[in-house]
């Protein structure tokens, strides 16, 4: 690579994905639904916020260190799952590698392109995640395949509501890289040589198929092969999320919770974790941001549950803004796509970097010696800022 490597925001990140990558891929990456009013929400909430810093008395040292579903981990940035991660051709490997590197732990998503062993293998702290889809028995054996992997808890996703349309439009995704594809694609692939490259020098094509979700014996789904019978599959009641936390035994978190009658419902299901989720804006256009949502759901479960968020991370700065307002860590997904995409593996830990020198930095100012000393009063929070949905159902 010509240049420097290092990048110091995770804007820099985005900015070289963007030249680095396929339109197409790009644009994949970027997603977002209908008119984009949640996407946007989810960054500028997080600038409406403010701080309010100490000038003397500051901590010489600062400790970023927090626990999630028992996993101890160096700061309070989980990698959330993304699926499958054709930037790069090590893709959820490199990203595991990554954040083994910085003491995190590593988000799987079924839908990736990598297989649960490796993934575990590059990364022992690995989180699977999945959707309700299929039967109950497909589902049992998703769940024996990751813990036979190894890995340290589960992570399900409600909050999907299969939302397609875009106003500026979506790329073009072929179900698989055949010649057919590959034709079509090659003016935007030889635009980006450097992208291109990559995958010759490991001599694979960009890989669009789900290992996760092939079932013994039969072939390997596409990505919209699982996609269409995720959604042909009715969708879960409350029952059955209890049914899949009994099934799993383990450390269980529920991601997509927006509304208070619903985190209180997942307490009840027993799950061990929440996150606070919007699904970064790629869901139901219209919902609000979710560090906006943050305050009232961590009031009323996070004595009884722990309460991440994800949505709209891009700095430190805002790491610390939602644990003061009651995050016991986030998640990211975007923001390491983009360092993937720029650098591969040390792109991923170049984000991660920012991420931690950003919270230490924040922590700094504020006067705190350590994240979990974070309260709402180290927030300036305009009026009218916060959003309460289903206070007013009981569950």
């Amino acid at each position: 690579m010509i240049g420097n490597a290092w990048f110091e925001t995770v804007a820099e990140a985005q900015r070289r994905a963007r030249r680095r990558l396929p339109k197409p891929v790009y644009a994949a990456l970027l997603a977002g639904s209908e008119r984009g009013q949640t996407y946007d929400d989810n960054t500028a909430a997080f600038a409406a916020l403010g701080f309010a810093p100490h000038v003397a008395d500051l901590p010489a040292k600062r400790d970023l260190a927090t626990t999630v579903m028992g996993q101890q981990i160096s700061l309070p940035v989980l990698i959330s799952p993304t699926g499958v991660q054709a930037v790069h051709p090590d893709g959820e490997v490199a990203v595991a590698r990554a954040a083994a590197a910085r003491g995190t732990v590593m988000g799987l998503s079924s839908f990736a392109a990598k297989p649960v062993e490796d993934v575990v293998a590059a990364n022992p702290q690995t989180f699977y995640q999945m959707y309700w889809m299929g039967s109950r028995e497909f589902m049992l054996w998703q769940m024996e395949r990751a813990r036979a992997a190894g890995v340290k808890g589960l992570i399900v996703t409600l909050d999907w509501s299969f939302s397609h349309g875009r106003d500026w439009g979506s790329p073009w995704i072929p179900e698989r890289m055949d010649f057919k594809a590959m034709a079509k694609l090659a003016p935007q692939g030889l635009a980006r040589p450097r992208w291109l490259l990559e995958f010759a020098r490991t001599r694979q094509l960009p890989d669009l198929t789900v290992p996760n979700l092939a079932e013994p014996g039969r072939p390997i789904p596409t990505f919209f092969g699982a996609y269409g019978e995720w959604m042909q599959t009715p969708p879960p009641s409350w029952r059955d999320v209890r049914w899949l936390r009994e099934q799993w035994g383990g450390p269980f978190m529920l991601k997509g919770i927006c509304r208070l009658d619903d985190a209180r419902r997942a307490v009840d299901a027993g799950v061990t974790a929440i996150s606070v989720s919007n699904h970064g804006g790629n869901n139901l256009d219209g919902t609000p941001a979710t560090i906006r949502l943050l305050p009232a759901i961590a009031g009323a479960v996070g004595d009884q549950v722990e309460v991440l968020l994800d949505g709209g991370i891009r700095r430190g700065g805002d790491v610390v803004k939602a644990l003061a307002l009651g995050a016991r860590a986030v998640m990211i997904g975007r923001a390491y796509l983009w360092g993937l995409a720029a650098n591969g593996q040390a792109g991923v830990e170049n984000v991660l970097d920012i991420l931690r020198s950003g919270t230490d930095s924040a922590l700094l100012g504020l006067g705190l010696a350590s994240v979990q000393d974070l309260r709402p009063g180290d927030v300036v929070i305009p009026p009218g800022f916060t959003r309460e949905l289903g206070a007013d159902v009981r569950a």
